[in-house]
């Protein structure tokens, strides 16, 4: 496959040069399947699992029987907390518990990979020739997104877009941290979920070269 070229931009929106994506990451393959395998295994290891109800024999209260076995013509009943009653306890209730479970090193990448080739393929991927701000004004870090024309159209509630450094320096990450539709992360740390769950992938010449080694292991 012919490597895809991409054009760079700098801070003010202009065209400053290009680059060409590896080719053993950029491929153009997009796995679905895996892409859903990653994407659940991450759900799955964000769940606390700490949904808790108690049985019979945790429900305080309860230990002396009603009513006599016989005779009163009522249904037999051994204690006032049995599920069947009023604040008894919970037959077959959730209990906490761990949902995590690991997924093979490879099949991540790989998902990582399918993620990155699908926002290439829809034009969703830009690149930057570097990122910097004088200040810790988020005002001068949103005008950079304006300047790319990426700002979101206010009705747009679900648009966001996901910003990929090669590092976040103290000032840089107070500038970027208040702009509502966007999210910041090292290039290196970035993972499917991620990046599916953003319209937009924003990344740095710096940080899509890291990247591209990190993928290439």
């Amino acid at each position: 496959m012919e490597a895809i070229t991409l054009p760079i931009y700098n801070t003010e929106g202009k065209e400053v040069g290009s680059v060409k994506l590896d080719t053993s990451v950029f491929d153009g393959s997009i796995n679905t399947a895996v892409i859903y395998q990653a994407i659940n295994a991450y759900r799955a290891n964000q769940r606390s699992g700490l949904a808790s109800t108690k049985t019979r024999g945790e429900v305080s209260g309860g230990g002396k029987k009603p009513w006599k076995q016989k005779g009163t013509g009522r249904a037999r009943v051994g204690s006032i907390r049995s599920p069947l009653w009023r604040h008894g306890g919970v037959i077959f209730g959730p209990h906490p518990r761990d949902f995590s479970y690991k997924l093979p090193a490879k099949i991540k990448a790989l998902a990582l990979k399918s993620s990155l080739n699908a926002k290439v393929k829809d034009n969703n991927l830009v690149v930057l020739d570097n990122l910097a701000v004088s200040g810790t004004k988020t005002k001068e870090a949103a005008k950079i997104f304006s300047n790319l024309k990426l700002n979101p159209a206010k009705e747009k509630k679900d648009y966001r877009i996901l910003l990929l450094l090669d590092k976040i320096d103290n000032n840089l990450g107070i500038a970027l941290r208040n702009i509502g539709f966007l999210n910041v992360n090292v290039a290196g740390n970035t993972h499917a979920y991620e990046v599916m769950s953003h319209r937009k992938l924003v990344i740095t010449k710096e940080g899509l070269s890291g990247l591209t080694n990190r993928l290439k292991k």
